[in-house]
């Protein structure tokens, strides 16, 4: 149920049970279950790699696509992540004709 009424999801370094949730959101978004939503992982050092393994692994496999890459950001500033769930926010509310409740 905390995915139906979240407006992103941010990842900061973690285990299994995080990799599950982003795999998980991921997932969803990829397979059309819901709305494309911002993914963003904290930490380029400790993501990066994850990265790199799904361009040679599921990427090289033929398993995703390329654009399914794009369906995520890795990012280390604080301050370009709210931005971004600010404007995804936004445009959200602009294109449900809710601007005057904010």
């Amino acid at each position: 149920m905390f995915v139906r009424y979240a407006q992103g999801f941010v990842f900061l370094p973690g285990g299994y049970g995080t990799l599950d949730e982003f795999f998980e959101i991921v997932t969803l978004v990829q397979t059309k279950k819901i709305q494309p939503i911002p993914i963003i992982l904290m930490g380029s050092e400790f993501w990066n790699g994850l990265l790199d393994w799904l361009k040679s692994g599921p990427l090289h496999e033929h398993c995703v696509n390329k654009e399914e890459l794009h369906l995520f950001t890795i990012c280390d500033d604080p301050d370009k992540v709210a931005n971004h769930l600010l404007e995804h926010y936004h445009a959200k509310i602009k294109l449900h004709g809710s601007e005057e409740s904010i």
